[in-house]
């Protein structure tokens, strides 16, 4: 005879409600797998703390690294493209931009401001990959134009932060003039006397880099950023040949002699005073 009798089949336990993990909360290195706090990551400026990998980021971010206080101007705010060749291909292009405008935040993929950097007058330019690849189109042009316009009239630096897939396909033919545009500003400048420094991250390619990209007075560039015109892929399959170990990384570049100096995120603030200074002298 047994010491109890079961009341019902099988047994229940009391559960708690599976909690979920806030997203966002925690980022995985692409490169090395390492796990820290997202909190941890922009702490370390969106730098991995074991391998130095510099993630994406934006506008938003890089203005918090370099103006003072993170305080400063914007220059075109409220510009918006338009779509003078009614552009289609899997969707609307005016509905593929009213869609990364909600989705972004952003009006284009290039914000500008003034401020100061170091107690610094400059004007910096950067441009975000999120909004269609960071692509250049009519705005893109429009706004580096500006930002030129007014390093001109506080007689100050200009800085392009560049982060790009290249020309805007969508805007065919006004994308590509803007190439032409914004290389005739900077030659303004240089007549002035006025320094642009350009800065290449990750990845920095096409039309931009056929363009603005390259025309620093110093050309500075992100640890391991792709620079390069036409994707390795793309170079593989025209030369039919495999490419060397690193090719177009800003390493490579470097070595090569297209960029002055490779700077990480952390110096980058530090190093730019620096350059400035040396410029006036």
């Amino acid at each position: 005879m047994g010491w109890f009798n079961r009341v019902k089949e099988g047994i229940t336990t009391a559960t708690e409600e599976k909690k979920e993990t806030p997203e966002g909360l925690w980022y995985k290195c692409p490169e090395c797998s390492e796990i820290m706090t997202s909190d941890d990551h922009a702490k370390n400026l969106w730098v991995c703390a074991k391998c130095q990998h510099h993630e994406k980021v934006g506008s938003a971010e890089y203005f918090s690294i370099l103006f003072d206080d993170n305080k400063f101007k914007e220059i075109g705010a409220k510009l918006i493209a338009a779509d003078p060749l009614k552009f289609e291909d899997t969707k609307k292009y005016v509905d593929r931009l009213a869609k990364t405008r909600k989705d972004t935040g952003l009006n284009d993929a290039l914000r500008a401001a003034e401020g100061k950097l170091e107690k610094q007058q400059v004007v910096i330019a950067c441009m975000d990959f999120k909004f269609i690849g960071g692509s250049m189109g009519s705005v893109v042009g429009e706004k580096i134009a500006m930002a030129a316009d007014m390093a001109m009239r506080r007689k100050c630096p200009l800085i392009i932060i560049s982060k790009s897939g290249g020309a805007r396909m969508m805007e065919a033919g006004f994308s590509l003039m803007q190439m032409a545009k914004t290389s005739a500003k900077l030659s303004l400048m240089a007549k002035k006397g006025l320094p642009f420094i350009s800065i290449l991250t990750d990845p920095t390619t096409g039309g931009v880099t056929a363009s603005f990209a390259m025309l620093g007075d110093l050309n500075i560039a992100e640890p391991k950023a792709l620079v390069a015109f036409a994707g390795p892929r793309v170079v593989r399959e025209t030369i039919g040949h495999d490419l060397p170990p690193g090719f177009q990384t800003s390493e490579f570049v470097l070595e090569h002699g297209f960029l002055d100096l490779i700077v990480e995120r952390k110096d980058l603030k530090g190093k730019l005073a620096q350059l400035i200074l040396m410029f006036r002298s």
